[in-house]
């Protein structure tokens, strides 16, 4: 009798804030040992206690519970002190203070027991028409995306968090979302070491697990993504850099890869291509199909109990190095780690092309989008009543809401001698609609690269988090001078501009 559950090799997602009988029954049923927590789960920080409690109780002392929280605009567990985005930290170009926010997203992570963190991001963004990395990286340059991503890196597996580096081999140069399609980055080998693999190869000895792209690299596999590609798993990560760390595919229900392969036959291919371990997102029954392909595949041999029983071993040695625990976080410990969040948004506010702060009496013109939903990916953009918040100081700011910031028409704008504010809360660059724009002042809340789109002074806060805010904030009152300086080229050209125009 096979001594090994396929289902070992599968972390799932549950539905709700709590862990019901029905779904309960299928983790100890399928003896599945890791799940993945989204905003869904997530209620009161109680509720999540309670919630990672039952879940460690049903999938015993090896449980791995994970979930995304890498800074900006993508973070789950929103109660805990808010950290700043990753591009954030690379303005700011402090290796010790990107230590330290990797040990204080560490510490809230074990306060509610999560033991695996899929962060920090090592994807170099140097294509700004990038639509879904942009903050989340570090930096355009290779160096720097190490140093500081290793740093953040150190500092939590130091407090007991486990670290999972992604998006293997690189997710910096794409102009395609891979949970809406499948990307290609037709790169040689050459040009990927030089910059996409860097970082990778360089953290190989220390990063506990990788997680994989859904993207094709036609140079090295022009047939599959590097998720279910041996070439690029087996025979570079695993076999030429010898790195022996858990390696867990992206959610295998993103479109890249469900609408061209399916739950089953992707589940199998994964580890064939030398995944450790599928993330299996959606229903029980989808779920449940991806483990029963699992162990179809090891009944016919088209997966060997050797190279299964090796990824659970994998997967044993993470979660007794981190194990799952609820430490105690009250008190001036996390009031310090909130403090250290506050001081690192404001450090990496970064001011372009001279951008000052209208005068507190001079009357202002403030547009803004009065709502940013969630992208599935990302936390909600901040609404316009926050935005309006921080003209609260100004004798005279008027607040023009707009349902979609991209189909302002300029001409409507009257020329009544307020200066004009254009405060960008979404993810999306502007496109063509901006070319008749003549704001005097743009704040860039999320995706710097629209700073690319209006040549105009700018701010750029790296994210839109309450740290953000506050520090923007404090700059439109004088109180704070940026020194930042911006890790990716912000300066627009006419290739730059207006990307797919």
């Amino acid at each position: 009798m096979n001594p090994l559950h396929p289902g070992q090799l599968v972390m799932v997602d549950i539905p709700g804030k709590v862990l019901d009988q029905a779904t309960a029954d299928f983790l100890s049923g399928q003896r599945i040992r890791a799940v993945c927590l989204f905003r869904k789960n997530l209620g009161s920080e109680q509720e999540v206690r309670r919630l990672t409690r039952d879940l460690r109780e049903v999938m015993g002392p090896m449980a791995l519970i994970g979930l995304d929280q890498e800074g900006g605009s993508v973070v789950r567990a929103t109660f805990l002190p808010q950290p700043p985005s990753a591009m954030a930290l690379g303005a700011a170009d402090d290796t010790t203070m990107a230590m330290n926010v990797g040990a204080a997203v560490a510490r809230g992570l074990a306060s509610i027991g999560v033991n695996w963190n899929f962060a920090p991001v090592l994807d170099i963004n140097n294509n700004p028409a990038n639509p879904v990395i942009a903050e989340r990286s570090f930096s355009g340059d290779a160096e720097a995306v190490t140093r500081l991503a290793g740093a953040w890196m150190r500092g939590s597996l130091a407090q007991g968090v486990a670290c999972c580096v992604k998006h293997f081999p690189g997710h910096g140069d794409t102009h395609v979302d891979s949970h809406l399609a499948l990307p290609s980055v037709d790169k040689s080998r050459a040009q990927l070491d030089a910059l996409e693999l860097r970082p990778f190869r360089a953290m190989r000895g220390e990063a506990p697990a990788m997680m994989t792209a859904h993207i094709v690299y036609p140079q090295i596999d022009p047939q599959h993504p590097a998720t279910l590609s041996r070439r690029v798993l087996h025979d570079i990560l695993r076999g030429e850099w010898g790195y022996d760390g858990v390696v867990i595919t992206d959610a295998l229900m993103m479109k890249a890869i469900f609408e061209r392969y399916g739950y089953a036959r992707a589940a199998v291919m994964a580890i064939q291509a030398g995944a450790d371990m599928i993330l299996a997102q959606g229903s029980l029954a989808e779920q449940g199909a991806s483990i029963d392909a699992l162990r179809d595949a090891l009944s016919a041999g088209e997966l060997t109990l050797a190279q299964c029983q090796q990824a659970s071993a994998r997967l044993d040695r993470l979660a007794m190095a981190y194990p799952v625990r609820h430490e105690d976080y009250a008190g001036a410990r996390r009031a310090q780690d909130h403090q250290l969040m506050e001081r690192a948004w404001a450090a990496g506010l970064t001011a372009l092309r001279g951008a000052r702060p209208p005068a507190r009496n001079a009357p202002v013109r403030v547009l803004v989008q009065s709502q940013v939903p969630t992208d599935g990916v990302c936390e909600a953009g901040p609404s316009g009543a926050q935005l309006a918040e921080l003209f609260q100081g100004f004798s005279d700011a008027r607040i023009d809401f707009v349902d979609d910031l991209r189909n302002l028409d300029w001409s409507t704008i009257p020329a009544d001698g307020r200066t004009n504010i254009v405060a960008s809360t979404h993810r999306m660059r502007y496109g063509q609609a901006v070319q008749d724009w003549q704001p005097d002042l743009h704040l860039v809340l999320w995706n710097p690269f629209q700073a690319l789109d209006l040549p105009v002074p700018t701010i750029v806060t790296w994210g839109h988090a309450d740290g953000a805010l506050q520090a923007l904030r404090s700059w439109l009152e004088g109180r704070l001078l940026p020194s930042a300086r911006a890790p990716v080229d912000l300066e627009p050209t006419r290739r730059q501009a207006f990307p797919g125009g």
